[in-house]
């Protein structure tokens, strides 16, 4: 068996975690904040090259602590400009984050499991089952590793690359949730990497009890994967559902607003055919998010509707995109925002729904999806 390292990872520490364990090593507050600044805005990892810290703790500091990069398996490079990193988490685990430039920003689609346990069927890290929680130092490991590695390979020292995190990678953050706040801290941190808060998205299936928690620890931008308008579809094909159904979901999305960057919260909609994808589901969406005291007369957010990427595993299809069109214009008939995913790194399985990494399964998840595919995710022309 491979011996653990008794080091302390030092970017698994916050700033007043850091703070707090230069005090135990007998170090004044600021030395924190140098080596905070160091990990994370200057990507270095050798203890040796941070000139400012006093030689005695430069030459203490290789025996107790360690900023560790995750290992990278393999790298992938889509035509459209993604990146997608396979990263080795030991035990058999990798997993994967995603990095995908735009015009205006550049965005990092981080993993915060080794598998997840929730089980949406229209998602190929479900299928793979759940293995671990991430650390927060293997959580923040992904953004340092991307920041700094793309700083070297583009030519820009000094200059920031990652505009924009989300937590859509394998996983759902909000069951990893003590890992998770102290990751978010240091992407917000201006001693770390000075994200904004309204940069940050934290994407959940429904955890409803953790949401409010986010809303009082650490609000950032929020995403909720909805993708049904009504609790029996939603059971099946999210199964969270049958322990925090629709109504106390957005009970817990009202909440949340109240503590939030942003003045409204992002639906995520899988669209898939014959499935959920009817204009009579639309108006039912409209329905589920009504809520007559508030301005408009409902639940302030926007719709994201994302093309289902298909394996074959599921059972499932993408919906035709004139279809995708008419929902969308049944939602924005009403004034809502919604929008269609442009489909990112599908070619190198990076897009949404596709990550699926390496893991040593311990649900046994091979089993229920066995089971036959329910009536209700069957496409209504099959019926």
């Amino acid at each position: 068996m491979e011996a653990q390292d008794a080091r302390t990872p030092l970017l698994g520490l916050d700033l007043p975690g850091l703070q707090a364990w230069c005090a135990q090593i007998g170090e004044k507050p600021f030395r924190a904040t140098q080596l905070y600044r160091w990990i994370h805005q200057r990507g270095v990892a050798d203890f040796a090259q941070m000139s400012d810290l006093a030689q005695s703790l430069r030459s203490r500091l290789p025996d107790i602590a360690v900023v560790a990069p995750l290992p990278v398996i393999s790298e992938q490079a889509s035509t459209d400009g993604t990146i997608k990193w396979l990263f080795d988490v030991g035990g058999g685990d990798a997993v994967e984050a995603v990095y995908i430039p735009e015009d205006d920003r550049a965005t990092l689609c981080v993993s915060s499991q080794a598998g997840c346990a929730v089980g949406c069927r229209f998602c190929s890290t479900g299928y793979q089952g759940f293995s671990r929680n991430l650390s927060s130092a293997e959580i923040v490991a992904q953004l340092w590793w991307a920041e700094h590695h793309l700083r070297q390979r583009l030519g820009r020292p000094g200059e920031r690359i990652i505009s924009n995190v989300v937590m859509m990678g394998m996983g759902e953050p909000l069951q990893n949730y003590s890992a998770l706040v102290p990751a978010l801290r240091t992407m917000l941190s201006d001693h770390g990497y000075g994200l904004s808060r309204r940069r940050v998205t934290v994407s959940t299936s429904g955890v409803v009890p953790m949401m409010d928690r986010l809303g009082q620890d650490c609000p950032t931008a929020l995403a909720v994967s909805l993708h049904a308008p009504n609790d029996a579809l939603r059971d099946d094909l999210v199964p969270l559902n049958r322990k925090y159904p629709l109504a106390e979901l957005m009970a817990a999305c009202r909440r949340y607003l109240e503590f939030a960057p942003r003045d409204f919260i992002t639906f995520e909609y899988c669209m898939l055919d014959g499935v959920n994808d009817s204009e009579a589901h639309a108006r039912e969406l409209l329905d589920a998010i009504r809520m007559p005291d508030l301005p408009h007369g409902r639940l302030p957010c926007k719709f994201n509707l994302i093309p289902f990427n298909p394996f074959t595993q599921s059972g499932l299809r993408r919906s035709p995109r004139e279809r995708v069109l008419a929902f969308a214009q049944v939602l924005q008939d009403t004034g809502l925002v919604t929008t269609v995913r442009k489909t990112r790194g599908d070619d190198i399985d990076a897009a949404c729904g596709q990550l699926a990494g390496e893991v040593q399964d311990r649900t046994r998840v091979h089993l229920r999806w066995q089971e036959p595919v329910p009536k209700t995710l069957q496409p209504e022309v099959s019926r």
